[in-house]
């Protein structure tokens, strides 16, 4: 054995013992019961060493009730409330069943004064009802004249257009001119409507025919005078509106 001995001793040489590794263990113990020591227990978090991170603070609230409450930003707070402010959806898109019923009672009394602010807007709803029912009571008849009307109308508006805008000295739009001539073309509509129940070409109907030209030619020409502050040109601006409004009465009659 005492071969072996030496063999063992003389195989490796090194300064490692025993009792380096049994002081190694109890370093390691004492480091651990220092952390130990220093660590407080009361917390609610996990073990974390002094120095590495800091515990954070529990949780005070109760449960669906977060302890701060929601405050929307001014801009948010801003854009919400913008849209209790917006105008209803007909007024954006220019129906005001108001001033249309305005603009109806104008034209079906002719010596009525015309409000200028209301009858320079530019509103086709009324005009695109007004020129549909006048085709329809011409198809009571038996006369198809859905295109000659809306054909007629398209001319007789730009002719009266460029006319307006040579005599007035502010000037006028092509939707407001294309407005007050189709509101004015209700009389027409009570005219071929007469033509469904009996015949318009009599003297009967040439008279009736007449006084709904003069009819829708004079509330023409006083909204236009009244919204173009045009005084003392009436009578220049009826001429030509009476000779539109008598290319109509010609297809109610024939």
């Amino acid at each position: 054995m005492s071969g072996f001995d030496n063999l063992n001793t003389d195989f490796y040489q090194s300064s490692y013992s025993v009792d380096d590794q049994n002081q190694g263990y109890s370093n390691a113990e004492n480091q651990y019961k220092q952390y130990d020591g220093q660590y407080d227990y009361s917390q609610p978090m996990g073990y974390s060493p002094p120095g590495i991170m800091q515990p954070q603070q529990p949780y005070t609230g109760q449960i669906f009730q977060p302890t701060h409450t929601y405050t929307p930003s001014p801009s948010q707070s801003l854009y919400s409330s913008s849209f209790d402010d917006e105008p209803p959806l007909l007024e954006e898109l220019g129906i005001n069943f108001d001033h249309i019923w305005q603009k109806t009672l104008t034209v079906l009394h002719p010596m009525k004064a015309a409000d200028g602010s209301i009858m320079n807007e530019t509103d086709l709803a009324g005009p695109m009802v007004f020129c549909l029912a006048f085709g329809a009571t011409l198809l009571l008849s038996g006369k198809i004249q859905f295109g000659y009307v809306y054909g007629i109308s398209a001319i007789g508006c730009l002719a009266i257009y460029c006319l307006l805008n040579l005599m007035s000295m502010t000037g006028v739009s092509f939707g407001c001119v294309a407005s007050v001539l189709g509101y004015c073309l209700l009389p027409m509509i009570l005219l071929s409507s007469f033509g469904v129940i009996l015949s318009l070409q009599g003297m009967v109907g040439i008279i009736l025919t007449s006084a709904i030209i003069g009819w829708c030619s004079l509330s023409a020409s006083k909204i236009f005078i009244s919204a173009l502050a045009m005084d003392g040109q009436q009578l220049l601006v009826a001429y030509p509106c009476a000779l539109l409004y008598g290319v109509f009465a010609l297809i109610s009659v024939f």
